[in-house]
């Protein structure tokens, strides 16, 4: 199983079909910010571009998107917010949208106790999709986290000034439920990877920038690329 997961993108979606192999990919995974301070207009405008390429998306609101984005996305079925997602037997995925508070008052911003309660919810759904489905499956089911916000105090929620800005509370469901990998984006300058425990942490980056994520899967190993 192959996952591209790209976040950011802020409506420029012209790359998006030069994603080597996006076309093939079993799941492309948006992990918001599809826009700029837009709603259900302009994330139609990205989402239509997206499933030109690949009709297999998921995807959740960041805090540059306004609330309604989120209903929009649930309506049409493909919103990850605060939920889990079993993904053909193989994987498990987690989202947590929008973003802790920021100096700016972005439109989807969340206290850090919203986040860990959102999230905590979202990973006992996991838990329970994963119970069900190991034994028919006969395998273990990795999980993905998908947080728009990176973590606390990690090299992938610093600012250029050196502070961190991440989420306390994403790093505290992350240090509990300890999922195999973390997807996250919102702070651009900060591309890279981290650890917390064992559980691997990536930030892309900014679509425009270049950055994305490939996932493959193969008996329930996870083989992560950064671009």
């Amino acid at each position: 199983m192959k996952i591209i997961a790209l976040g950011d993108i802020h409506m420029s979606t012209t790359s998006i079909e030069s994603i080597p192999g996006i076309r093939e990919a079993d799941l492309i995974i948006l992990n918001g910010d599809l826009t700029n301070y837009g709603g259900i207009e302009e994330t139609r405008q990205v989402l239509d571009t997206v499933m030109q390429v690949n009709r297999n998306v998921l995807a959740q609101y960041g805090n540059l998107d306004r609330p309604e984005v989120n209903d929009y996305l649930e309506k049409l079925g493909i919103n990850i917010h605060a939920q889990a997602r079993l993904i053909q037997g193989k994987v498990c995925i987690i989202g947590v949208g929008g973003s802790n508070f920021t100096p700016f008052h972005t439109p989807s911003e969340f206290t850090e106790n919203n986040i860990q309660e959102l999230a905590s919810q979202a990973f006992q759904q996991g838990i329970e999709f994963t119970r069900l489905a190991e034994p028919l499956h006969n395998n273990k089911i990795p999980v993905i986290l998908v947080s728009h916000v990176p973590p606390l105090k990690t090299s992938v929620d610093k600012l250029r000034s050196g502070k961190h800005v991440g989420s306390s509370a994403i790093r505290g469901v992350i240090e509990r439920f300890q999922p195999e990998l973390c997807i996250c984006g919102h702070i651009h300058e900060a591309k890279g990877k981290d650890m917390i425990e064992n559980t691997e942490i990536y930030n892309p980056g900014m679509l425009r920038m270049g950055g994305w994520i490939t996932v493959k899967i193969e008996q329930s190993q996870l083989k992560v690329t950064l671009q």
